[in-house]
């Protein structure tokens, strides 16, 4: 059986683990369905951060609600796509969580979800902590001898 005998790992900083918001593909409130698509098409993600001007977190945007915002009755309507802005269709109400959140709150929520946008105090963007690295350290304290 495997056991975690020191559990100072769970108080860490979550800032420690996070992806920086320099090296996240993230859309402007001010841009359109079109320009979302292009973004999350090329980078292969499924949802992306939503940010204002002054890089505040402001929402999600997947690629379903793009889809979901342009089908019509009988096709699809891609010429919508163009007129159509990030924030009449991106999703508010989103988990999220502080720089001085710790590892534990990020394990939590990170079993209903791939990733976590992460601010700083202010609502700044700061960056998304992924299931991916909360999984890999987790390993790293389950076999350490």
């Amino acid at each position: 059986m495997i056991s975690v005998n020191n559990r100072d790992f769970l108080q860490v900083p979550i800032a420690d683990y996070l992806i920086p918001a320099e090296k996240v593909a993230c859309v402007q409130v001010g841009n359109n369905a079109e320009h979302a698509l292009l973004v999350l098409t090329k980078t292969g993600y499924s949802a992306i951060p939503v940010i204002d001007v002054k890089n505040h977190l402001r929402g999600l945007l997947g690629i379903g609600m793009i889809t979901d915002s342009i089908l019509g009755l009988e096709r699809i309507e891609y010429e919508k796509l163009a007129d159509l802005k990030v924030d009449h269709i991106m999703q508010t109400d989103i988990p999220a969580i502080k720089t001085t959140d710790r590892f534990q709150k990020g394990l939590d929520l990170l079993i209903n979800h791939t990733f976590l946008c992460v601010t700083e105090e202010d609502g700044t963007f700061a960056g998304i902590l992924t299931r991916r690295v909360i999984l890999k350290e987790f390993k790293k304290y389950l076999y350490m001898k």
